[in-house]
């Protein structure tokens, strides 16, 4: 008998440790400004989640820095689970290479939750160019060298990394002209400043459609149902050339593991809800991952290491 009280103290005792958190109001810190793809989808989210918890979930937009204010903010919150960071790969992969300095270790105050989506960019010419494959577009950069321009939205950026990485392995001299967001390097594209730039699906889709710009290739290892018939770089002999970025939350180191699980599993149930997979997600041109905390930090330890790859072969600095 004494045994059987004491099991049903363990479980109980068990039960009530794991429904204990969230325990008040959830912040959850994204490192944009309102109105981005990440914060639509970290509003989205804390919607469900709040629901589902019973305890409000409230977005937090902290831009600024590439991404420093909100991190070393979330870096120096109570490690209690309560404030979750929503960042991008800029934060963790490319931002170490790019500062000799950042007030927060990247590896050490931070916890893995998941990654939630990974974005692939297109690159994308003006309709005018005569090229109109990647091949061309070599040949065409080799025939006149320094001829071709392409804008990116920042030294370090993503589209920048691409684009030296390409420069680099196709041994081709392409001009970088850095704009101040990509809201203006796909339309400098689309005015003729710039004959190339990178950007996302959903960026690029409307323009594609309307023929103000072209698609010459994409990122990743599979070719993106919303653009069955363009190659990707790996197919072109190019899988050195990454142009993705991917959105994912983070807790501040020493977060109860329960909190970091629950997380988890709870975003996991949101994205691959069927509906709100295909409607939000895949017809917006995000690839969904939702993988688990040890997942997401195997992947990003090689990630962080081809970025600083990247980053090397660019030779970006912060600005």
């Amino acid at each position: 008998m004494r045994l059987l009280v004491g099991m049903l103290y363990v479980i109980f005792a068990g039960t009530a440790c794991a429904q204990s958190w969230p325990s008040k109001p959830v912040r959850i810190v994204v490192a944009y400004p309102p109105g981005g793809g990440i914060d639509v989808i970290g509003r989205q989210i804390a919607e469900k989640l709040t629901a589902s918890w019973g305890q409000p979930v409230v977005v937090e937009n902290r831009p600024g820095a590439n991404t420093i204010l909100a991190t070393e903010f979330v870096a120096k919150s109570a490690p209690d689970g309560h404030t979750v960071l929503f960042t991008t790969d800029a934060t963790f992969s490319i931002n170490p290479h790019l500062y000799a300095k950042l007030p927060f270790d990247p590896q050490r105050d931070f916890t893995p939750v998941t990654m939630m989506v990974l974005l692939q960019q297109l690159l994308v010419a003006h309709p005018a160019e005569p090229y109109h494959s990647l091949a061309e577009l070599i040949q065409a950069a080799k025939a006149k060298p320094g001829s071709i321009n392409y804008a990116s939205y920042g030294s370090g950026s993503q589209p920048h990394l691409a684009g030296e990485m390409l420069k680099y392995k196709a041994g081709i001299d392409l001009v970088h002209i850095p704009y101040k967001g990509i809201a203006l390097a796909v339309p400098a594209v689309m005015a003729g400043e710039v004959q190339l730039t990178f950007a996302g699906i959903a960026t690029s889709m409307p323009q594609l459609k309307a023929a103000r710009v072209k698609a010459i290739a994409i990122g990743g290892t599979r070719r993106s149902p919303l653009l069955p018939d363009v190659p990707t770089f790996t197919e072109l002999g190019f899988a050195e050339v990454e142009t993705h970025a991917w959105f994912a939350l983070f807790l501040p180191a020493g977060s109860p593991r329960e909190a970091v699980m629950r997380i988890y599993q709870d975003t996991k149930r949101i994205i691959d809800e069927a509906e709100y997979r295909q409607k939000q997600l895949i017809e917006r041109g995000y690839e969904v991952v939702g993988s688990s905390p040890e997942e997401f930090m195997t992947y990003m330890k090689t990630d962080r290491e081809n970025r600083g790859r990247a980053v090397k072969i660019s030779g970006a600095k912060a600005e």
